[in-house]
């Protein structure tokens, strides 16, 4: 809540405040240097703020880190896994760091429910893009997480490839977990088929809350895209004037 960051006189993020509901999956949007990935590493306690907390599932970051920080997951195209470690020898390592209660067992059930069992014993840096990417969410899920970090999850992937690895996302928050899931994206139809509500940042501030369906008509635009567009050229001209 009312998070700031600031590298000396340059603000990144100031007085940013959201939540992400259990089973919810929330867009953080906005053009490069926003704030979007300042944002994503003071949730995951990688930077320290300036002013503002952090709680995950009700934990205080600052004041138990450890903790917090074992109710949260991350992924990402640009941090793949170690690539001379098999799936089977990565997932059992990062298993172990969160403390991962019959990680056998748990392997096995990822594994399978990312269609990764044929390549148990292939070394991580030989997988195409998306089976790098299923391996990331496997990795990501091992802890049951109560918040996901999803950062540009899709980004290199083929249509078909995004549109599979999109479904598994929807299914992992919507079956039995009490997960929600922030996810950063550039593609504004994949962010209208994911998200349930979306944030967009400018200038390291909120600008723009809602459903990625509905919101474009409120300020006059005709699609996400659109509207990205004009928050990128020209924020000033959507503060407060919303259609009615």
């Amino acid at each position: 809540m009312n998070l700031r960051k600031n590298y000396g006189d340059t603000i990144a993020v100031e007085d940013v405040s959201f939540e992400v509901r259990r089973k919810e999956i929330v867009g953080l949007l906005g053009p490069n240097g926003a704030g979007k990935t300042t944002t994503i590493n003071m949730i995951l306690g990688v930077l320290e703020p300036a002013a503002g907390t952090v709680h995950i599932a009700g934990v205080n970051l600052a004041t138990a880190r450890s903790r917090a920080l074992t109710s949260t997951n991350f992924a990402a195209v640009y941090a793949p896994l170690p690539g001379n470690l098999t799936v089977y020898q990565n997932l059992t390592i990062f298993g172990m760091l969160y403390g991962v209660a019959k990680l056998k067992r748990r392997i096995e059930d990822l594994m399978q429910e990312f269609d990764l069992l044929s390549f148990r014993d292939t070394k991580c840096g030989l997988l195409s893009s998306g089976e790098q990417t299923r391996v990331c969410l496997a990795k990501a899920m091992l802890n049951r997480p109560k918040l996901l970090l999803l950062d540009e999850p899709t980004a290199s992937l083929d249509p078909a490839t995004a549109q599979e690895i999109r479904a598994k996302i929807r299914g992992f928050t919507q079956r039995d977990n009490d997960c929600g899931v922030l996810w950063t994206s550039h593609n504004m139809h994949e962010v209208e088929e994911v998200c349930h509500r979306v944030l967009f940042l400018s200038h390291g501030r909120i600008l723009l809350e809602g459903d990625p369906k509905t919101l474009p008509r409120d300020y006059g635009k005709s699609t996400l895209e659109e509207l990205f567009i004009a928050v990128a050229r020209e924020p000033l001209s959507l503060e407060g004037t919303a259609a009615k």
